[in-house]
């Protein structure tokens, strides 16, 4: 049996924080499980910049940012091993993995710091009609490809979905050289982020079609075209709004979803609207000693906001190991109100907090002028005013450590309130 004092699984920008962290904390046995062939996870084939501009001060590019992990990593000396593949973790930390240099092996761990990043939902999730041709690939599929394989996937393309992977490959596919023909999204607003939108459809004038879905995929051995209607505000089909589109490739951006297995066979508490682990303040799940950071908690919009909350990981990780997080404390709960779909973390243990916490969370529609309001109980603590906010931007707010009086089993909740309210 292996063992190690940490052991991460993942090792695309998550997995790499936190490992490089909490060797810079202390540790100096560590372990990176990565399935796939090389480090960096993601950030390899997004070739587009954008990436490091809060944590290095500098635009990169995904594996540009990637590089300066992988190269303090293994500077670092931090041991790793490459397509291998977890099968299971226990309560008692013990993984089993699976590669063709070691065969099968029990791993054990002092602590375990969970960085599976997320997956991509496919047609099969969101039950598209029609037949099954070829040239219907999600998002992530369809940049790999083009970016890695050197593959063009279509010449004609319409995009289901905003999110900010079906904005960034209509640019892609754009200068590909093929058309797109338009992107759908079922919401009345995009998923994305607003420079994708400005950067990625705007600057290329390519058409976003809001409050419209996909209904009827044609053709039999390739999309010859797909028929797409606008929806009302219950997200029905209104009939007689269908629009027919003349492509050969159908690429979904229909959401990302925290690859949590692991976690769940495990035991690890899941959270109904994130799909993620339930952490605390230390990013340590409900299973002791088992930490999660980066998308497998909750979708990230910035790889810098993964790494900030990655480092956090394993710098706590780290003082698990050497006893320094202290694990009987007065807990508080965190609670999402109007106008917030989740926070994290959603448990705080007041004794481990510094100087301030931080919380991150999602609002459920886009606002404009409006106030971002933290209770404890139903004691207003902070009003933050807010002049846009949208599902596609995750949001953060800080609370010093003077503000978090209260008694065990408090509620900091989190609401917006209109101005003027």
């Amino acid at each position: 049996m292996l063992t190690y004092e940490i052991v991460v699984i993942g090792g695309g920008p998550a997995g790499l924080a936190a490992a490089i962290e909490a060797k810079k904390n202390g540790i100096e046995s560590i372990l990176i499980i990565e399935r796939d062939g090389e480090l960096g996870g993601i950030l390899q084939q997004c070739i587009h910049n954008g990436f490091g501009l809060h944590v290095f001060k500098e635009e990169l590019t995904g594996p540009e940012y990637a590089e300066k992990f992988i190269h303090e990593l293994k500077q670092m000396g931090i041991a790793y091993k490459l397509d291998t593949m977890v099968l299971d973790i226990n309560k008692d930390k013990e993984i089993h993995a699976i590669n063709t240099i070691d065969g099968f092996m029990t791993i054990k761990a002092g602590a375990v710091i969970l960085a599976m990043g997320c997956r991509e939902r496919t047609r099969g999730a969101i039950n598209i009609p029609g037949t099954r041709p070829a040239g219907i690939y999600t998002a992530g599929t369809a940049q790999r490809f083009v970016n890695m394989e050197g593959h063009k996937v279509g010449k004609r393309v319409v995009i289901l979905g905003s999110g900010d992977i079906g904005l960034i490959m209509a640019r892609r596919m754009t200068l590909e050289g093929a058309k797109v023909l338009a992107v759908v999204e079922l919401m009345p607003f995009s998923g994305g982020l607003t420079r994708n939108i400005v950067q990625c459809l705007e600057d290329y004038n390519i058409p976003l079609l809001l409050s419209h879905t996909l209904t009827e995929i044609r053709g039999k051995d390739r999309v010859e075209g797909i028929v797409i209607a606008k929806v009302d505000e219950n997200k029905k089909i209104i009939p007689g709004t269908e629009q027919e589109f003349d492509c050969d490739t159908l690429l979904l951006s229909v959401g990302l979803i925290p690859e949590n297995e692991l976690s769940y066979n495990a035991g690890i508490e899941l959270d109904p609207i994130t799909y993620g682990p339930t952490v605390n303040e230390a990013m340590e799940t409900s299973v002791e000693g088992i930490f999660a950071c980066g998308n497998v908690v909750h979708v990230h919009d910035l790889v810098d906001f993964v790494t900030q909350e990655s480092r956090r990981a394993g710098k706590n990780a780290a003082g698990y190991i050497k006893k320094e997080i202290k694990k009987e404390s007065q807990t508080v709960h965190t609670h999402p109100e109007k106008g917030i779909r989740y926070i994290v973390p959603q448990r705080v243990r007041i004794a481990n907090v510094g100087q301030k916490l931080d919380l991150f969370m999602r609002v459920d529609n886009v606002y404009q002028d409006v106030y971002m309001v933290v209770k404890i109980n139903d004691k207003e603590i902070k009003r933050i005013k807010k002049k846009h906010l949208a599902p596609g931007e995750m949001e953060s707010l800080e609370i010093q450590k003077d503000d978090l009086v209260c008694e065990e089993g408090s509620m900091i909740s989190i609401l917006l309130e209109k101005e003027g309210a």
